[in-house]
């Protein structure tokens, strides 16, 4: 019975939902009236606004919304009083709030950062208008934030009550699709096929996925419905996630530098390698144990010293990811298991093991917030201007709309789209209302017929915002209808009032898009670009550190980086940058991380050759510009290889050989063999 409820409500969730939606606004507007507030249409648009498909969603808006309601209220309590008489201070302090408000929420890619933008331009909301009205600020502000919290707790006990759906089943779903897809990449890299352009593609696919699943799993906390035990799980496996994206490429590169002979060369490595595919396209969580594998890997891995051959590093290196892969994959299947059962795994035994935590690592870029911040402030003073010297009665609802127009779009490297799309949808919201005003509600009688008139048009909005590629168009019919058509207990439209406010909405959203447009808009490849300096730099970063870090932290900021980079490249189909493996990057940090942690244990000798390699690897990337790599690197690397194959100690040398191929093979891929140099020897070794 409970499967075929889950059934039910995934497959008509987009109707379930605009339901719900229109109930919980229904409700809203009928409490808002019984209680006499003085814009009950606030309440309305709230539930839209706050409203998602998923009831843990839904709390963790709700939560965020109310507390940035109350501080956004504060600040307009604050600032009106003190500055109503200096029409150009009060501006500009309203101003500065939404855009420190923007700013700080650009550098909170959570659910919580909602609350800071919303802080701010709430603000807007309540300030701008009452500046007619200094006296009764905090009467206003009061009563906006009873009609705003009203239609959250409507909005959030509807969605928690009628028909819930779960965060967990979703993100178990996401999840057995995102390892999926892993699996069948693995495939085809185990296959020699890790070069293809449309493997990289794939990858590319994947790292943005798992942005996503981030983001959707940020609301589980919220979700009454998931066990205790599912966020731990779900930490456990977005770590090994992380990890296998890299791992993939590394496996793809070391395969393909063995060449295209290597099956008839190592005809044992490349029966394991058939035998490791075989296993992980084995979609039964009854597979066969990975300790038969590991066994396998051990026993070929070869024995190395300072003469060993190229071919003989790359396969140790090779085999050591390969053992990687081995764990990561067997954790990934018990811990799926254990998250789509909602309970402990049936073989807690984790084999992949990391040095810290496992907490998410988000890219923040303090330089795009600032300028987001400055274009939202550039653009409400630009209105503020143009309402304060043309004296327009209705002329705040041009800043106000400014303020919310551009906190919804300043995570978009060109916000004046958005911004446009926000005008065009604002036009046709108008004229639904007009038709409303004017044409049926003159002849609603009672409550009843209200709501009834008022169903096709708000349950087709909701419907809009339950799917994802209409989700802000729904959402801004819905607000934008609900606000100008201003309902009230009694009827009192007036076409001159209406046409204003309209008016205002749009002259708002026009002049901040066309602020945007000048001050703040980039391009796609612009944000691509800025994304992989921002790479580069993290890569100088670690080489110039020393010590231990965590290779999950630095995996986990810099596949959110190219998750961040792939749908900007999607809107580049013809460019270069397309062609760039966004993985080297990533793969080149990881073992300078290896490198790090090897380096305790390492002969002063070796140390020094490895500190003066990632020296100059640091220097190098300070100053890159997406070129080759100088020479005199190369031979900083081989240096440094040659030095840590005449160490002692399996682990410690294992680390170093790990992270110095990689770093060869990442930055030269196409140099010369390596060649075994004649240096002191620090003692017998063995990988």
């Amino acid at each position: 019975m409970t499967a075929v409820r889950s059934t039910f409500l995934v497959r008509h969730a987009d109707i379930i939902f605009s339901l719900k939606t229109f109930l919980a606004a229904v409700m809203a507007l009928l409490i808002a009236l019984a209680m006499d507030l003085p814009r009950p249409y606030w309440a309305l648009a709230t539930v839209y606004i706050a409203s998602q498909s998923l009831a843990g969603a839904t709390r963790s808006k709700a939560f965020f919304r109310v507390a940035g309601t109350l501080i956004g209220a504060c600040a307009s309590v604050a600032l009106v009083p003190n500055l109503v008489n200096s029409p150009e201070l009060l501006s500009l302090g309203l101003a500065l709030w939404v855009g420190l408000c923007l700013y700080i929420s650009m550098l909170d890619r959570t659910p919580r950062g909602y609350m800071f933008m919303l802080a701010g331009y709430t603000a807007a909301l309540i300030g701008f208008p009452s500046v007619s009205e200094p006296a009764a600020i905090f009467d206003i502000a009061l009563a906006r934030s009873e009609e705003i919290i009203l239609g959250i707790l409507c909005a959030s006990i509807v969605s928690t009550i009628v028909l819930p759906r779960s965060v967990g089943p979703a993100v178990a779903a996401r999840v057995g699709t995102w390892l999926g897809g892993a699996r069948a990449i693995s495939q085809q890299v185990l296959a020699g096929h890790g070069a293809d352009k449309a493997v990289r593609e794939q990858r590319l696919h994947l790292a943005s996925d798992a942005v996503d699943i981030d983001t959707l799993s940020d609301h589980l906390a919220y979700d009454r419905n998931v066990s205790r035990d599912t966020p731990c799980w779900l930490r456990a496996l977005r770590l090994r996630m992380l990890m296998l994206l890299p791992l993939l490429s590394s496996i793809g590169d070391r395969i393909d530098a063995l060449g295209s002979e290597v099956r008839s060369t190592q005809p044992r490595l490349m029966a394991l390698v058939d035998d490791l595919s075989h296993w992980i396209a084995d979609d039964d969580t009854a597979r066969e144990p990975a300790d038969r594998l590991r066994a396998a890997i051990a026993a070929q891995l070869p024995k190395l010293d300072a003469g060993s051959s190229w071919d003989t590093i790359m396969v140790a290196s090779l085999l050591l990811r390969l053992r990687e892969l081995v764990d990561i994959s067997a954790d990934c299947r018990v811990l799926n298991q254990a998250i789509a059962e909602g309970g402990r795994p049936t073989d807690a035994r984790l084999a992949f093991r990391s040095e810290a935590g496992v907490a998410p690592v988000r890219h923040v870029d303090h330089g795009m917030a600032l300028w987001s911040a400055g274009g939202a402030i550039l653009a409400i003073l630009l209105c503020c201007a143009f309402w304060i010297y043309t004296g327009w009665v209705d002329g705040a609802s041009a800043p106000m709309m400014a303020a919310v127009g551009c906190s919804f779009f300043a995570n978009m490297d060109d916000p004046s789209v958005g911004l446009r799309g926000f005008a065009k949808w604002t036009l046709v919201a108008m004229v639904i209302v007009a038709t409303y005003l004017f044409a049926i509600l003159p002849g609603i009688s009672n409550i009843e017929m209200l709501i009834a008139v008022l169903a096709p048009a708000f349950l087709l909005f909701g419907y809009l915002i339950a799917r994802p590629a209409t989700f802000f168009i729904g959402m801004l019919l819905a607000a934008n209808t609900a606000s100008l058509m201003a309902i009230q207990s009694t009827y009192s439209a007036d076409f001159a009032a209406f046409a204003n406010a309209g008016i205002a909405f749009f002259v708002g959203v026009e002049i901040s898009a066309l602020t945007i447009l000048l001050a703040r808009s980039v391009g796609a490849e612009w944000s691509v670009r800025r994304l992989m300096r921002k790479g580069w730099t993290a890569l100088a970063w670690a080489a110039e550190s020393r010590g231990n870090r965590d290779r999950a932290a630095f995996a986990g900021l810099m596949l959110n980086r190219i998750g961040l980079l792939a749908p900007r490249l999607a809107a580049l189909p013809d460019s270069d940058l397309r062609n760039v493996d966004n993985l080297r990057e990533l793969r080149v940090g990881l073992n300078i991380v290896d490198l790090r942690r090897a380096r305790h244990g390492l002969s002063p000798q070796t140390l020094q050759a490895i500190d003066a390699m990632l020296d100059e690897l640091a220097a190098d990337f300070r100053t890159y510009d997406g070129g080759t790599m100088p020479p005199g690197l190369l031979a900083d690397i081989d240096r440094a290889l040659a030095g840590a194959m005449t160490e002692a100690g399996d682990a410690v040398r294992g680390d170093a050989l790990i992270g110095l191929v990689g770093i060869r093979r990442g930055l030269f891929p196409e140099a010369p063999a390596y060649q075994p140099m004649a240096l002191p020897r620090h003692g017998s070794v063995a990988a």
